[in-house]
């Protein structure tokens, strides 16, 4: 696997894309980002609140997700294409939890110029090795919305499974949205 680690630098390795932790000085290129795609995301995301866009409210949740890393709860990766260094996505598994679950949530983007190539496939793949492998998590859970075909086909290519559906499960751009539930299993932990 090609991985790059230290203890506060880790940066996975695919033909077309580097997946990183955001650092400080990433929070223009974020925030460059979210606004770019603000119309192309809305639809998938919950409404966000006054001040999101906010360099300093993007530094503060930079903070926080580097927290939330190295106390082994949360893993949010910026996906940054190899020969320019543009942020074209983010992956992140949340609510990390260990014990008898060791298990946790994966939510994702991409931007709207990068649709279409098999990126988020790409990136996903190698992100899910290292949350398996590295990170010894046993299922990794994911949930989109019945109308998102994209994250439906990108999650059937990964091998999750559908495992139920949710009615009014989140609150998504202002309405209680039903949603697809699926899991994948590390076959090594079986």
């Amino acid at each position: 696997m090609d991985v790059v680690a230290q203890p506060q630098l880790l940066r996975l390795l695919t033909e077309r894309l580097i997946l990183r932790p955001a650092l400080g000085g990433d929070a223009a290129q974020i925030q460059a980002y979210h606004l770019n795609n603000r119309a192309h995301l809305q639809p998938w995301q919950p409404t966000r609140p006054p001040g999101f866009y906010d360099i300093d409210s993007i530094i503060r949740r930079i903070s926080f997700i580097e927290h939330e890393r190295l106390a082994g709860r949360g893993l949010h990766l910026l996906m940054c294409e190899r020969q320019s260094g543009e942020m074209i996505g983010e992956c992140n598994f949340s609510n990390i939890v260990l014990g008898v679950f060791q298990a946790c949530q994966l939510g994702y983007s991409l931007s709207a110029q990068a649709q279409g190539r098999g990126l988020m496939s790409e990136a996903l793949g190698k992100a899910i090795a290292y949350v398996f492998e590295d990170l010894q998590l046993h299922r990794i859970m994911a949930n989109y919305r019945p109308e998102n075909e994209r994250s439906a086909r990108v999650l059937s290519t990964l091998g999750f499974e559908r495992e139920g559906f949710a009615r009014s499960y989140l609150k998504i751009n202002g309405q209680w949205a039903d949603h697809v539930l699926t899991a994948l299993i590390n076959p090594a932990s079986c």
